[in-house]
């Protein structure tokens, strides 16, 4: 059965960083698709011109039935929200409604849609602080922000929503626990570009260019090898490729909803990024320490047996210098684009 002439597939937040990735790695694997995208926060130029892009909410069920209509969409890719966990201390009620309530909106117009196949932007910020590493999907969730216990909500909704289907009228869905996310397009077609972005190879990155006077290392004193913590860093095109094999899982399986870890199953310190952004940029980045941030584990690690297992899916990017080596094309490319 060829699932992608049979289902075309809508990107919400496919102007954004890694829902533009996940725009390329359908398109790439013959997939149709469409891409609803407020751009508050994504670009337009990430979207390639030959994907149809609606500017606009996901909560607004009007548009979201013509998009439906228009392309026989037959499964979602829901990208779109907040993601600062520091703004979502300060803004709760913002991130509740973004995030849980026009998700909750989006879910239902899918099942009002007879869509039957739902792909979430989960994030490991459900797991809070685990007791043990590497965390696997079987560990408590206990989130400590509003960004995680938005996340949760919705895997929540997601998960009653495929108990309560029908044997006739099927609805499954993946929800994708994201680790650290990093990197570009290997083509440097797209890659993080929002302006302030708190993400340490981001970041990084931009210190080594001559964009920020350095980087902050939050915390020297953690229980880890060198004294800071330990993140695992996923490429952002693995990520995209795993969508894409959750995707076809999800078809294949159609009584079958799938909760993933996103990660490698290996962590590198702050200290041993910045010393591979030195490496691979030619320079040496200003460091300077301040203290650890509230709610900051030592380590997060991710088991990610079960997504390989499940899928069968090889990582092509699982190095750390090549990881910045295309977030430094990126960030090459980027000022091109706005000069």
């Amino acid at each position: 059965m060829n699932t992608k002439r049979q289902v075309s597939v809508l990107v919400t937040g496919g102007a954004g960083y890694i829902g533009s990735h996940a725009v390329l790695a359908l398109k790439d694997s013959g997939w149709d698709v469409a891409v609803i995208d407020d751009l508050s926060t994504g670009f337009r130029f990430a979207v390639p011109e030959d994907v149809p892009l609606y500017e606009g909410d996901v909560a607004d069920t009007q548009l979201l039935a013509r998009i439906f209509s228009e392309h026989a969409i037959g499964a979602i890719m829901h990208f779109a929200g907040s993601i600062i966990v520091p703004e979502s201390v300060a803004k709760p009620l913002d991130y509740y409604h973004n995030n849980t309530a026009k998700s909750r909106t989006l879910i239902e117009a899918a099942r009002r849609a007879s869509i039957r196949h739902f792909l979430f932007s989960s994030t490991a910020a459900t797991y809070g602080v685990p007791e043990t590493q590497p965390v696997g999907e079987d560990a408590p969730q206990r989130p400590i922000n509003p960004y995680g216990w938005s996340k949760l909500m919705t895997e929540q909704m997601l998960a009653d929503t495929a108990a309560a289907a029908g044997a006739d009228d099927d609805f499954n869905y993946g929800a994708l626990r994201y680790f650290n996310v990093t990197g570009a397009d290997p083509q440097a077609r797209t890659g993080q570009s929002t302006d302030g972005a708190t993400h340490l190879i981001k970041v990084a990155v931009e210190a080594a260019l001559g964009r920020r006077e350095g980087v902050a290392i939050y915390g020297s004193d953690f229980d880890t090898a060198d004294g800071t913590g330990v993140r695992d860093y996923i490429h952002v095109s693995d990520l995209a490729d795993a969508h894409v094999r959750t995707l076809e899982a999800l078809i294949a399986q159609p009584d079958r909803s799938l909760t993933l870890n996103c990660g490698y199953g290996r962590g590198f310190s702050v200290r041993e990024v910045l010393d591979a952004v030195d490496r691979v940029a030619g320079t040496r980045i200003a460091r300077r320490e301040e203290g650890r941030r509230a709610g900051d584990p030592a380590a997060l690690v991710a088991d990610a047996t079960r997504i390989r297992e499940t899928l069968g899916w090889t990582p092509r990017h699982d190095n750390l210098d090549t990881i910045v080596a295309h977030a430094l094309a990126w960030e090459r490319k980027l000022a091109e684009l706005r000069s």
